[in-house]
C-alpha cells in the first residue's frame, strides 16, 4: 500500500492481465458480526483485509469473542453465543458504516436484556454521518440510547436493562440509507426467541441488493426471515444464530467495477479478466457490468469471474437510476469523461450520507479535471471531457473518490493523445478501507509509454549519500528505487565468486548478463541470498569500480538497469544515471561533497556496522577512485548539463531532501503540494 502523502500517476495507456479481487466489505462485515453472535466455531475464508475489518475485528475481541488465524489465512471465529462476556466498553469504529450501525443495533437489544454500557464512536467524519433513524427505531422499541454529540448521529452510549416492546412492528426509514435495515435485520434475532418480531419499513427502501446480501447471510447462519415485499420482514419466533461452520466471503463487486471500467476504456487489445464475482455473486453491485454494457463495453461472465475488453469508443452517454448500485456508480462519473455525449446518473442522494458528501466530492474533482458537471440533491450530470487538465484530486478520507479517480489517467486515449496529463491523488492510503493493495493490483494491469514514466537520477562520487537520499526521495514519492552502484557490486561480487578475472570484461559482462538480482525491502538479494551486508565492503566497492570500467559490462547491465522504469516512477542513483541510462530523466541532481566530508561519513558509517576503518585510509581511496571514474572511457562521473548541483557537505539528510522535493515540484504540472 502507497502510504504517500500523494500518488501521481502518469498518463496511462493500456490494460491486460488479470486481477484476483479482495474480500466484499459489504459481506466480511456482515459475517463477522453474525459468526461473533453466534454458538460455536466459524471458519471464515478469503476475509477482506482492509480497515473497515480491522475496527469489527477489534470490536468483537473486546466484547469476548475468540478469534484465531491458521497458517493458511482462515480467520476462526468463536462467537459468544447471544450472551454478553463484556458488559462494559468503549468500541472505536473508524469510519466504517458496516460497522458502526450494525453493532449500534446488536449492543442496544443486548445491553437492553442483559444490561451493559457501550460507548460506540468513530473519526470525525463518522461523527456526521447520520443514525437518527436506526437510533429512533431501537428507542422505540425501548432501548436506551444517548448521543453524546449532536442528537441523531454518533458517538453513541447504549445502556440497560430495559423493557423491550417486541408485540408492536419495528419501524424504520428506508429512504435515507439500508444499513438501517441491515443493522435491525442482523440484530433482532438475538431478541425473537420467544415470540416473532417485524420490522416494516416507511418510505421506499433503497439499496435494496444490499438488503439482499443481509437476508441471504441470515440464511446461512440459521435465521429465516420472512419476507413481504420490501416494506414487511418478520424474524420468526426461536431464532438462534447458527455458525455454518466454513463461510467463504466473494470478491468485492464494488471494488470490481474499477476494472470493468477499465476493461471498457483500455482493454483493447486483450480482454482484463477479473476474479471474484460472476453471475453467481451475491452482491448487487455486480451489475454495475449492464451500465458498462450499455456504455460501451464487452463483457464475458462466469459464475465467479468477469472478462471486459472495450466495444465502442468513444464510450456512450447513457441516462441511469442508480439506486440499485449506489457505490459501483461513482465509477460511472469518471467514465462518462471518455463518452460521446452527457451521463446522468439519478437517485443517488444516499452518496450524500457516505464517507463524504459523494456528490458534491465527485463533482468538485470532476471540475479540477477540466469537465462540465452540474449536480442535483440527488443526481449528477457529466459531460464528455476532450481537453484535460493535470490535476490534484482530494480524496476527503474516501476510498472510492481515490479509486475512481484513478481511471483518469487514461486521458491520452481521448482524440488528443499528445496532450496526456498526470493525476494526481492524494492520501492514496485512504483506499485501505476495502482494497488497500488497489494502486498496485493496478500497476500490474496497466502500461504506460517508457517516456511517460517519471524518473529522477540522482548522480555524484562514491560515499556523496546519493543512495541515502535516492532512498528517501523514492520512499516519499512512492516511487521505485534502482541502487545502480549495487548492480555493479553485485556484479563484481558475482565474478569474483565466480573466480572470474576481473580484467576480462567479455568474461564480467557474461556474468552481468546472468545475474538474478532483486531489491526487496531495501534489501539486495542475488540468487534468493541476501547480499546486503557484503556489498557494503570497502574491497567489494573497489572491485565494483573495476569492472565499471569495462564498456561490455555497462552495456550488459544497461538493459537491466532500464527494466527499472516501472510505474509509478523510478529514482535512480549512480554515477551516470543522467548522463548515459536515463537522459531523458525529468529531474536529474548531481552531488558533491569534498573527499574528507565524504571519508568522514563512510569511517562513521563502517565503525558504526563493527568494521575496522582507517581515515586517512578511506580518504586514499576515494580520491583514488574519483579520479578513476572521472577519467574512464565509458561514461565518466560527470554532471549532466541540465543536472541541478547540490553540495551536501555541510546539509542534514532532511535539508537535501526537502530541496530535491522542491526541485522536483517545480517539474511537475500540478500546484505545489506535499
Amino acid at each position: 500500500m502507497f502510504k504517500t502523502h500523494f500518488l501521481d500517476l502518469p498518463p496511462l495507456r493500456s490494460a491486460a492481465g488479470t486481477v484476483r479481487l479482495p474480500g466484499s466489505k459489504s459481506i466480511s462485515n456482515r459475517v463477522l458480526l453474525l459468526a461473533g453472535l453466534s454458538e460455536g466455531r466459524t471458519a471464515v475464508h478469503d476475509l477482506l483485509d482492509s480497515d473497515d475489518t480491522a475496527v469489527m475485528l477489534a470490536s468483537l475481541k473486546e466484547l469476548g469473542c475468540v478469534l484465531e488465524t491458521g497458517h493458511d489465512g482462515v480467520l476462526h471465529v468463536t462467537g459468544i453465543g447471544a450472551q454478553l462476556r463484556q458488559r462494559e466498553a468503549k468500541l472505536f469504529l473508524g469510519n466504517a458504516g458496516t460497522a458502526m450501525r450494525p453493532l449500534t443495533a446488536a449492543l442496544a437489544l443486548l445491553a437492553a436484556t442483559q444490561g451493559a454500557s457501550f460507548e460506540l464512536s468513530g473519526v470525525p467524519r463518522m461523527h456526521e454521518r447520520p443514525i437518527g433513524d436506526l437510533v429512533d427505531a431501537l428507542r422505540l422499541l425501548g432501548c436506551h440510547i444517548d448521543c453524546l454529540g449532536n442528537e441523531g448521529y454518533p458517538p453513541l452510549r447504549l445502556s440497560g436493562p430495559s423493557a423491550l416492546k417486541l408485540d408492536q412492528p419495528v419501524l424504520v426509514r428506508g429512504d435515507v440509507s439500508s444499513q438501517f435495515l441491515t443493522a435491525l435485520l442482523l440484530a433482532l434475532p438475538l431478541v425473537a426467541t420467544e415470540q416473532a418480531v417485524v420490522v416494516e419499513v416507511t418510505g421506499e427502501l433503497i439499496s435494496k441488493p444490499y438488503v439482499h446480501i443481509t437476508l441471504a447471510l441470515l440464511e446461512r447462519f440459521g435465521i429465516q426471515v420472512q419476507r413481504e415485499g420490501w416494506q414487511r420482514f418478520t424474524i420468526p419466533a426461536g431464532s438462534r444464530y447458527r455458525s455454518p461452520g466454513d463461510i467463504h466471503v466473494e470478491g468485492d463487486a464494488s471494488s470490481a467495477s474499477y476494472f470493468v471500467a477499465l476493461g471498457a476504456i483500455a482493454a483493447n487489445d486483450e480482454a482484463l479478466r477479473i476474479e471474484g464475482v460472476g453471475y453467481a455473486s451475491l452482491q448487487g453491485d455486480v451489475r454495475f457490468v449492464e451500465a458498462a454494457q450499455a456504455m460501451g463495453a464487452q463483457v464475458e461472465m462466469g459464475p465467479n469471474w468477469l472478462e471486459v475488453r472495450r466495444g465502442a469508443w468513444p464510450l456512450r452517454g447513457i441516462e441511469l437510476d442508480c439506486n440499485h448500485i449506489p457505490d459501483a456508480a461513482m465509477t460511472l462519473a469518471v467514465m462518462a469523461l471518455y463518452a460521446d455525449s452527457p451521463t446522468t446518473l439519478r437517485n443517488i442522494a444516499s452518496w450524500r450520507v457516505k464517507e463524504t458528501d459523494r456528490i458534491a466530492a465527485m463533482a468538485t474533482e470532476l471540475r479540477k479535471l477540466g469537465a462540465q458537471v452540474e449536480e442535483g440533491q440527488d443526481w449528477l450530470r457529466v459531460h464528455p471531457l476532450r481537453d484535460w487538465q493535470a490535476a490534484t484530486i482530494h480524496t476527503y478520507d474516501d476510498h472510492r473518490v481515490a479509486m475512481c479517480f484513478s481511471l483518469a489517467a487514461f486521458n491520452g486515449l481521448q482524440a488528443k493523445s499528445d496532450a496526456a496529463v498526470p493525476v494526481r491523488i492524494l492520501d492514496p492510503q485512504c483506499v485501505a478501507k476495502t482494497f488497500p493493495d488497489y494502486f498496485e493490483t493496478l500497476f500490474s494491469v496497466v502500461e504506460a509509454r517508457a517516456e511517460d514514466i517519471p524518473v529522477i537520477t540522482i548522480d555524484g562520487p562514491t560515499a556523496s549519500g546519493k543512495g541515502t537520499l535516492a532512498d528517501q526521495v523514492a520512499h516519499a514519492l512512492g516511487y521505485i528505487i534502482l541502487d545502480s552502484g549495487s548492480l555493479y557490486r553485485a556484479c563484481a561480487l558475482a565474478a569474483d565468486r565466480g573466480e572470474v578475472d576481473l580484467n576480462d570484461g567479455a568474461a564480467v559482462a557474461a556474468v552481468a548478463s546472468e545475474l538474478n538480482l532483486s531489491f526487496k525491502n531495501g534489501r539486495v538479494w542475488l540468487d534468493e541470498e541476501d547480499i546486503s551486508d557484503e556489498l557494503r565492503l570497502e574491497a567489494t566497492g573497489l572491485m565494483a569500480s573495476q569492472v565499471a570500467a569495462h564498456p561490455a559490462v555497462r552495456t550488459a547491465l544497461n538493459q537491466l538497469q532500464l527494466n527499472f522504469r516501472r510505474l509509478p516512477g523510478l529514482v535512480a542513483d549512480g554515477r551516470d544515471m543522467g548522463t548515459a541510462v536515463f537522459p531523458d530523466a525529468q529531474l536529474k541532481v548531481f552531488l558533491t561533497a569534498s573527499a574528507a566530508t565524504r571519508a568522514e561519513r563512510r569511517y562513521k558509517q563502517l565503525i558504526s556496522k563493527g568494521f575496522s576503518a582507517n581515515i586517512v585510509g578511506l580518504r586514499e581511496d576515494l580520491e583514488s577512485r574519483d579520479a578513476r571514474d572521472k577519467n574512464r572511457a565509458a561514461s565518466p562521473l560527470l554532471a549532466a548539463a541540465d543536472a541541478q548541483m547540490l553540495d551536501n557537505s555541510a546539509q542534514t539528510i532532511e535539508e537535501s531532501l526537502e530541496l530535491v522535493l522542491d526541485w522536483w515540484a517545480q517539474k511537475r504540472p500540478f500546484a505545489v503540494q506535499r
